[in-house]
């Protein structure tokens, strides 16, 4: 076998192996004379041959990393022969809470509260445990509250290489409106973006940081 299978024989079993994103840096640690820009190749090479010969397969790009995923039509056989977990699933209010933070970080319990009218404190607990989303600092305000943020293992739940990929919500809004509402011009920005958000989590991102919204580590 020539040296550039045995290199990628040797890439593939590391993602096989892996249950996180392997970043780049990390093969080269195991392989000293290539350059990044050459195991990238490689890796672009493994992920065509997967998609060109529909294996069971995929090598995808998330959250600076790469992973080895199943083909996503395949899901349906998948969902069969595995039985869900519950507690790997986000509930509606999870889901609500977590976009609010995904679009508003860093943003404070309170905040999220103002938007949502419930109490959170539950939600932001599990999310914190599922390591989901953490402590980003506190915001210079009375009090001094905390501000939470998302983690690197959000973007590794949805699928996402960045932040960036976040769907806008001026394009969710109109996704969701029906043409009543159109029409009517009902509907409200804040209110209405962070449930599908959460839950689609493809896209382009949200806007820049607030000045109000800076905190101190």
């Amino acid at each position: 076998m020539a040296e550039i299978d045995i290199i990628k024989s040797t890439i593939e079993a590391v993602l096989f192996s892996s249950d996180k994103p392997v970043i780049i840096d990390q093969l080269r640690n195991l392989f000293e004379d290539l350059q990044p820009s050459q195991i990238r190749a490689l890796l672009e090479e493994l992920k065509s041959e997967y998609e060109k010969e529909n294996r069971g397969m995929r090598l995808v790009e998330v959250a600076g990393g790469f992973q080895m995923v199943t083909a996503p039509n395949l899901a349906t056989f998948l969902k069969k022969f595995y039985r869900q977990k519950g507690s790997d699933k986000l509930s509606r209010p999870a889901l609500e809470t977590l976009a609010i933070i995904a679009y508003k970080q860093p943003v404070t319990k309170f905040e999220i509260e103002s938007l949502r009218r419930v109490d959170t404190g539950g939600v932001i607990k599990n999310l914190k445990d599922m390591g989901i989303i953490r402590i980003a600092g506190r915001k210079k305000a009375p009090g001094s509250p905390f501000v939470y943020a998302t983690t690197r293992q959000f973007l590794e739940y949805f699928g996402l290489k960045s932040l960036d990929e976040l769907p806008k919500i001026d394009s969710i809004l109109q996704s969701q409106e029906t043409p009543a509402e159109a029409a009517a011009g009902e509907g409200s920005a804040e209110a209405a973006a962070p449930a599908p958000a959460a839950a689609d989590a493809q896209g382009s991102s949200g806007g820049k940081e607030d000045e109000s919204q800076k905190v101190t580590q």
